[in-house]
């Protein structure tokens, strides 16, 4: 009987806690760094590597099956620690399955996004990222849908239609991964992107990972876009500053909607 009861005890925590210590899926320089309050952005031109990516091994494996499905030649990665507020933890106490449920559903709110805005470098002045987004039936008839929102975190995919300044209007596939202490979903471009008359990024030639893992007193939040862009003269400079700029928006766009809707 007490090992009956000591495998339900365990059972039972391992269904209420998915949290895991931030030193032990980040080296111990960014640890201070986030700790600090500070974004962390990496870029790397021509090679594949990822630097500040948090240990875990879903994350790994999506990361890889993202670059081995083309040749990126940019990658811009974005680490940032968003602290909960004191009332929704106690000590090393995990997210629960409301919480957790609720952080996944607003990783599907696609259409907040509309009206977000981004420091542009080149302009020196804010910018508006995402200028209409909203969850779409599918690629071809487009029709709007209302935001997904789910019971329990799930694997599941969506199609976005979102314009924003520099790329114009385009289709996006967005996938969805659920598993214990990690939330990850991924973005990839179903249309080629284009700068003006120039295109410079074909089908498929953009995919973004957005990765959130409860660390108890925090939640860490890592985003990484990798990108097979054609480099015209000045282009190289334009699009890693673009997805910089754009990568810090979009963790700032959901560290508000955590506050405003989930940790108030």
């Amino acid at each position: 009987m007490k090992y009956l009861l000591l495998f339900l005890l365990i059972l039972t925590s391992a269904f209420q806690g998915f949290s895991v210590p931030l030193e032990n899926i980040v080296s111990s320089g960014h640890f201070e760094t986030l700790n600090a309050g500070e974004m962390i952005i990496k870029t790397h031109f021509g090679d594949t590597s990822v630097d500040i990516s948090p240990r875990n091994d879903t994350l790994d494996q999506v990361i890889t099956a993202a670059k081995n499905s083309f040749n990126p030649n940019i990658i811009v990665e974005t680490l940032y620690l968003y602290k909960k507020p004191v009332k929704y933890f106690s000590g090393s106490r995990s997210w629960n399955e409301e919480q957790r449920t609720g952080v996944f559903n607003q990783t599907l709110a696609i259409s907040t996004l509309s009206g977000v805005q981004y420091y542009s470098a080149s302009r020196k002045e804010l910018r508006t990222f995402y200028e209409s987004s909203v969850v779409i039936d599918d690629p071809w008839t487009k029709r709007p849908l209302p935001d997904p929102v789910f019971t329990q975190p799930v694997s599941t995919s969506l199609f976005a239609r979102q314009k924003d300044l520099t790329f114009g209007d385009n289709i996006y596939r967005y996938d969805y991964t659920a598993s214990g202490d990690i939330l990850i979903f991924t973005q990839e471009n179903v249309t080629a992107l284009s700068v003006g008359i120039f295109r410079v990024i074909g089908r498929g030639n953009l995919k973004s990972i957005f990765a959130v893992t409860d660390c108890g007193d925090s939640i860490l939040i890592y985003a990484v876009s990798m990108v097979n862009a054609a480099l015209f003269p000045g282009m190289k400079e334009r699009i890693t500053g673009s997805f910089s700029s754009r990568a810090e928006a979009i963790l700032k766009w959901f560290a508000g909607r955590l506050d405003s809707e989930l940790y108030n």
